[in-house]
């Protein structure tokens, strides 16, 4: 705890100005906005670990919203509501009005009458996700503007077709500890962004966009690797190499996994599919057309099958630094032998990593509250400095 008042002091520092505003992209916020959320969320780290309370909320709800299956998101967003003192409210369409026509403007001021954040994943239709985030925003402010609404809650992207910031800023907090301490640590480390194969098809493009759109902001060099015709969005390859001249770091292109891997410091071998099949997929939907669906799927699969080599085995951990670069994946990792029978990485490496995965995942649950204090509270600093003077205890002391 001897530290935790230098950190405050270093988080005084930056010029961040995330008040009122939705963390819906990384690309959106400044370097200073993201640093101070990183530290936000090591400060609740730190006096989560201590047992002291970090109740930023004595009441309020917490709305998640997700169209798509979640295991670590969906927890940790409701670690991190629980943390705030907020109650977590699931919402289900199914048990809602919306089975019977009501909008998504009026959803989403009914449900916001005493709520402080809405936590999104809509992340499988490319051109809609962001957008759907983006629709109850403006509804939310037309609410506030008019009166109807208290306050404005804040929204946090918990995954779209464009950016999964709750994982990207887990991931670089969980590097910054790995590298050294300091997000300057990560300069000049060669990270391998790359496609792997995987038994299935239409994997969102969101982890590897953010991945070489955050890391190349901190002078890394990215080194995105994928088959032929697995692209991504232009304009996140077009930002991740406006970054990397900005910061000193590097970006690279290539259709070579080895290349990626080669004297790396980092990987993180992961499956997606193309960008024009996404497109595809999101048309096809929209038309409610199946039997073009399952064609399409279909095709997919067996393009996918020409690229099985793409897999992180030993032999291409051994072209990284030293043999030994840190592995990473958002999870779950298709795993040949244990969840597949050929699928991203080795059973052998995967094990090896596992705990290593865990420890990356582990920091979500306090990136997703860091974000939500930064939206919500003008100064955050004097609450945080609150807490940690006032110290009350998060859970009682017993003896057995």
């Amino acid at each position: 705890m001897e530290s935790f008042l230098d950190e405050l002091n270093q988080l005084r520092n930056l010029d961040f100005d995330t008040y009122r505003k939705d963390f819906l992209l990384t690309t959106d916020k400044t370097r200073e906005d993201i640093k101070a959320t990183i530290k936000m969320a090591q400060l609740l780290r730190t006096l989560y670990r201590n047992n002291i309370s970090t109740r930023f909320f004595q009441t309020g709800l917490a709305i998640s919203i997700f169209k798509d299956k979640s295991t670590r998101t969906r927890f940790s967003f409701a670690s991190a509501a629980n943390l705030l003192g907020l109650t977590l409210n699931e919402f289900d369409e199914t048990k809602t009005q919306v089975s019977h026509g009501e909008t998504l403007r009026e959803t989403s001021n009914m449900i916001s009458f005493l709520s402080e954040v809405i936590g999104i994943r809509h992340d499988k239709f490319i051109g809609q996700g962001h957008q759907y985030m983006k629709t109850v925003g403006e509804a939310l402010d037309e609410g506030f503007a008019e009166g109807v609404l208290g306050h404005r809650p804040a929204i946090v992207n918990l995954q779209c077709d464009v950016d999964h910031p709750t994982q990207t800023l887990t991931d670089i907090l969980h590097l910054k500890r790995y590298c050294g301490g300091r997000l300057e640590d990560l300069k000049g480390k060669k990270i391998a962004m790359t496609w792997a194969y995987s038994p299935s098809y239409g994997k969102p493009l969101s982890v590897p966009q953010g991945i070489i759109t955050l890391m190349s902001r901190f002078g890394m060099d990215v080194h995105l690797a994928h088959p032929e015709g697995y692209d991504l969005m232009d304009d996140t390859m077009d930002k991740a190499k406006q970054y990397a001249e900005e910061s000193g770091g590097s970006f690279t292109q290539s259709n070579s996994m080895e290349a990626a891997f080669e004297d790396a410091d980092v990987v993180y071998p992961k499956s997606w599919a193309p960008y024009s099949v996404m497109e595809e997929k999101t048309k096809l939907l929209e038309e409610e057309n199946e039997s073009g669906l399952e064609e399409l799927e279909q095709q997919c699969l067996e393009r996918n099958k020409q690229h099985i080599d793409w897999e992180c085995n030993r032999e291409m951990m051994d072209l990284t630094r030293d043999g030994d670069a840190l592995y990473m994946h958002c999870l779950p990792a298709d795993i040949s032998g244990v969840s597949c029978e050929h699928g991203e990485v080795t059973e052998e490496v995967f094990e090896q990593a596992r705990i290593n995965t865990y420890y990356e995942a582990r920091y979500k649950p306090y990136i997703i509250a860091a974000m939500i204090i930064g939206a919500r509270f003008r100064n955050p600093i004097s609450l945080l400095d609150y807490l940690y003077r006032k110290r009350n205890r998060r859970a009682g002391s017993f003896e057995s």
